[in-house]
């Protein structure tokens, strides 16, 4: 697979802030082939710290979304650094300037590019990782006459308090370092990029991946070793696009918006789509206690609990392959 993708411009963008993103793009790449009846769609939206090339592997010849059969869009968040982002867009909405974005806008723009470019008025299904799931309960909410089916994993409709709570601990250590500079830095604020690796990994696994030393199935001797591959990663992100995806999480929420007013039941009980959630027993921020109040809250939705030690990363692509099965079960359910 190539890493080259397309870009979709919209040029004025109506923002949930009130603000308007000029020329806003959105870069994403298709897989397999539209079928005349436009029924074969799956969107995959990327997650936190994701891209389209990430998203491939969830998806390939023979498993449950097969390119031999399903016309994929995978498309990449804003914030992302392919998409319209804070490191990416000229002034006068460069870097700490640029607008805050919502969910909800990215969904917005998303139907743009899948009715202006493709013409399609209807997902087979809208499924994804962490922040990507958190997408497809948006969609689901949002356009509920357009989307067939969803399966979040590892994610929620609606950013719990504790979650949001993690979210600030590493935004703070970010935010700390003095090249930061409220976000108009001349260098990259390494000390701060560095403490955001090391904090976010102590959240990203389970406490019993630690105990079993389970960081070794990924190569590293120690927990050190893991923690300086975590900095050596975030060093490789610009810190004004983490923050900008980091609150878009934050005020991750299906009823914000004009149609529910904040009523989290009214949204949940709108969502039209056949709906499967997974969620993993020992993920700490996407807890299943709040996904089994969603689970309850939509018509027709099963939530089914895996478990495993990785946590929050057993749906990395690599790590678990039994997890892999057992989502690919799943949607193959929800694409019957």
């Amino acid at each position: 697979m190539t890493q080259t993708h397309d870009v979709f411009t919209i040029k004025q963008l109506e923002l949930q802030s009130g603000e308007v993103l000029s020329n806003a793009k959105l870069a994403y790449k298709t897989y397999g082939t539209l079928n005349a009846a436009k029924d074969n769609v799956v969107l995959l939206p990327t997650f936190y710290t994701g891209s389209h090339l990430r998203n491939e592997g969830f998806f390939g010849e023979g498993r449950a979304i097969d390119p031999s059969r399903h016309f994929i869009v995978s498309v990449n968040m804003f914030g992302n650094g392919l998409s319209s982002s804070p490191g990416n867009t000229p002034a006068p909405q460069a870097a700490a300037a640029f607008p805050a974005i919502t969910l909800f806008d990215n969904i917005c723009a998303q139907l743009q590019l899948l009715t202006g470019q493709f013409g399609i008025e209807k997902i087979a299904l809208v499924t994804g990782w962490s922040m990507a799931g958190c997408q497809s309960f948006q969609w689901a909410a949002q356009y509920p006459d357009r989307v067939d089916a969803i399966l979040p994993f590892c994610a929620s409709a609606k950013t719990a308090e504790h979650n949001w709570v993690f979210l600030e601990g590493v935004k703070a250590a970010l935010q700390a370092d003095s090249v930061y500079d409220n976000g108009h830095y001349q260098t990259a604020p390494v000390k701060g990029l560095k403490a955001f690796g090391r904090i976010y990994a102590g959240w990203a696994f389970s406490q019993t991946f630690y105990r079993n030393k389970m960081y070794q199935q990924l190569g590293f001797d120690t927990a050190e070793d893991l923690l300086l591959d975590w900095e050596q990663d975030h060093l490789n992100w610009d810190a004004n696009n983490l923050l900008c995806k980091l609150a878009s999480w934050q005020c991750a929420d299906i009823s914000r918006q004009p149609a529910y007013n904040g009523n989290f039941k009214q949204a949940l009980a709108a969502i039209k789509a056949r709906t499967i959630i997974i969620a993993c027993d020992n993920d700490l921020y996407f807890r299943p206690e709040d996904n089994a109040i969603e689970a309850a809250g939509i018509n027709n939705a099963d939530l089914r609990v895996y478990q495993s030690a990785w946590g929050h990363c057993v749906a990395s692509p690599g790590n678990d392959p039994e997890f892999h099965r057992y989502l690919d079960s799943a949607i193959a359910e929800l694409l019957e």
